[in-house]
């Protein structure tokens, strides 16, 4: 898996100490879940940008099998970014979603379904409101049989978006791209007291059906939980993770 995953625990971490250990010693505020620890055996994971961090994280903690999510910066020239530098335009990050997550209970066509319909990834450095390269579309995953599907879905969503008369896809789809945890106070920052709600992505309204090699797991159920017609759907969604009857 994630090969270029920057631990937080010190030793090979890239990170200042007080923010690598306080995101090392970090449970996951929904789902109890070490915000820091590497895929386990039946486990895997990948990073999606889609604008924002704080709306997207919330978007994929939600999906039945996520283990854990965190958000952070990737696909940058900086060896220890932060938060100021990423948002300069100049450390060339994206602000991404880590997301880990049972391979039995939830498939990568699943997570891919929440990404290509969560926000607009024809928007090149932008979501919405948000300008700057830090907002880009992108998907970062080192397993090559997950880039492949990467790659056919977002075929499948291009001719889905052209038949609906939208434009072309910008996302950036790689492997190798080394992760770094963000600061302790943007995790799972919409399920925090006193949070800004906020969430700049900018869905299209079309969905992402059959592509080859994709497999769903989840049932078409869990899907009537985010409604892409309304505005900013992801704020107004319960924090728990969806529930499956």
């Amino acid at each position: 898996m994630f090969g270029l995953f920057t631990s937080p625990s010190g030793g090979n971490s890239n990170h200042a100490p007080a923010k690598a250990g306080q995101v090392a010693e970090g449970i996951h505020a929904v789902l109890g879940t070490l915000l820091a620890a590497p895929p386990a055996e039946g486990q895997a994971e990948a990073q999606f940008g889609c604008g924002c961090f704080w709306g997207a994280e919330k978007g994929f903690w939600r999906l039945p099998g996520v283990v854990s999510t965190a958000v952070g910066y990737a696909g940058g020239q900086l060896a220890s970014p932060s938060y100021e530098q990423v948002c300069s335009g100049r450390s060339g990050h994206a602000e991404v979603v880590r997301v880990v997550w049972d391979t039995a209970r939830v498939s990568f066509a699943d997570l891919l379904k929440l990404f290509w319909e969560c926000h607009d990834p024809t928007q090149g450095n932008r979501q919405g409101n948000d300008r700057g390269s830090q907002y880009r579309s992108a998907i970062f995953v080192d397993d090559p049989a997950l880039l492949a599907l990467a790659e056919a879905s977002r075929t499948a969503y291009q001719a889905a978006l052209e038949a609906a008369g939208a434009g072309k896809i910008t996302t950036e789809i790689g492997s190798g791209r080394r992760f770094h945890f963000a600061e302790p106070y943007h995790q799972q920052y919409l399920a925090k007291p006193g949070s800004r709600p906020y969430c700049s992505a900018q869905p299209t309204g079309v969905t992402l059906g059959p592509f080859p090699g994709g497999t769903y797991l989840l049932p078409a159920g869990v899907w009537e939980s985010y409604d892409w017609a309304i505005p900013h759907c992801v704020l107004r969604g319960d924090n728990a993770p969806i529930a499956l009857v």
